[in-house]
């Protein structure tokens, strides 16, 4: 059974198990959680110090009130953030992808990481901005270039999971084709609350995790990693081919169908194709001025990822949208 840890202020917490089961149930949800006593103040000196985990996982403390927690994001940074794109079938099909999709991977910076329910700030340049609820990967242990990670080896990698929303300035995206800048701004990865560290037995119910997001209330993204197109074990290998990552560090794997942006029809792409760069971006985004799912100062998003048993539950984030002043 997966175990549940949070970030505060005031240092390391881990949510009572009888509480998520006492939520899971119907009840009126009633977390508690019981302080971590160690001296860790980052993600990577926390996953080096599980026996204080363990020991305050098996506290019999009644706890403090979770909702009296200022949660923080429970990945600390600097660390490296790298993501997966177009990896789930859905977000294919929106996106307008054919075939087979090569592996593709980005970086993000992680001075984009924020708490949970840390207000999302929407630059006064972006127009667009898109969300995309995604399961994050928190490594414990070195991945060193040239590593080869079958399914066996998830627990000896990876030490956890977090929900994160990969916010994205689709504006700046797609007209300077750049990744890191469109998706690298302060409060651009909500992450949290909880960070589900796992035991070996927990890696068997990966695909059955559930990955939704709503805006104000309504629905916009809901499938299960079943819909993924490259799982964790292929992706730490293929990134693993020219890239390190460390405890501590992130990776993003993909968000499901159910974005703001998806791709024009076939015919209005091909003669698209024919435009010269500013004359087509300059259509395609007065097209898209007119579609109401993009984000906008005031709309409230919650995500949440679990499977459906509770076995693993990454808790719910939510966020307001705000625009900067």
């Amino acid at each position: 059974m997966s175990t549940n840890v949070l970030r505060t202020p005031d240092g390391w917490w881990v949510v009572l198990p009888q509480a998520l089961d006492s939520a899971r149930a119907g009840g009126t949800p009633t977390e508690h959680a019981v302080r971590i006593e160690t001296k860790a103040v980052t993600t990577a000196e926390l996953l080096a110090d599980r026996d204080a985990v363990r020991e305050a996982a098996a506290s019999t403390d009644s706890g403090t009130p979770v909702v009296d927690l200022v949660a923080l994001p429970p990945v600390t940074t600097p660390c490296r953030v790298v993501a997966q794109m177009v990896n789930y079938r859905s977000h294919a099909k929106d996106s307008g992808f054919t075939g087979d999709i090569p592996p593709t991977f980005f970086r993000k910076a992680s001075g984009s990481v924020s708490g949970p329910h840390d207000t999302i700030v929407r630059p006064s340049h972006v127009k667009f901005l898109d969300y995309e609820v995604e399961l994050g990967l928190v490594m414990g242990a070195p991945l060193p270039v040239g590593t080869v990670v079958e399914e066996s080896d998830l627990p000896r990698y990876v030490a956890g999971l977090v929900l994160t929303n990969d916010v994205s300035a689709r504006d700046v995206q797609l007209t300077k084709t750049q990744f890191y800048e469109s998706k690298s701004y302060p409060t651009f990865t909500p992450t949290g609350p909880y960070l589900a560290l796992l035991e070996p037995e927990d890696f068997a119910h990966l695909l059955n995790l559930r990955l939704r997001l709503d805006v104000n209330g309504v629905p916009r993204q809901d499938r299960t990693l079943a819909d993924m197109i490259v799982r964790p074990a292929q992706a730490l290998t293929l990134l693993a081919r020219f890239q390190t990552l460390d405890p501590g560090d992130l990776l993003l794997t993909g968000t499901p169908g159910g974005t703001a942006l998806k791709a024009p029809p076939a015919p209005v792409a091909k003669i698209s194709a024919l435009l010269p760069p500013a004359v087509k971006w300059k259509a395609f985004f007065k097209g898209q001025a007119k579609n109401p799912l993009y984000l906008r100062g005031g709309d409230v998003i919650t995500a949440t990822i679990a499977t459906a048993d509770g076995r693993i539950d990454l808790g719910e984030q939510r966020t307001a949208v705000a625009d900067a002043q």
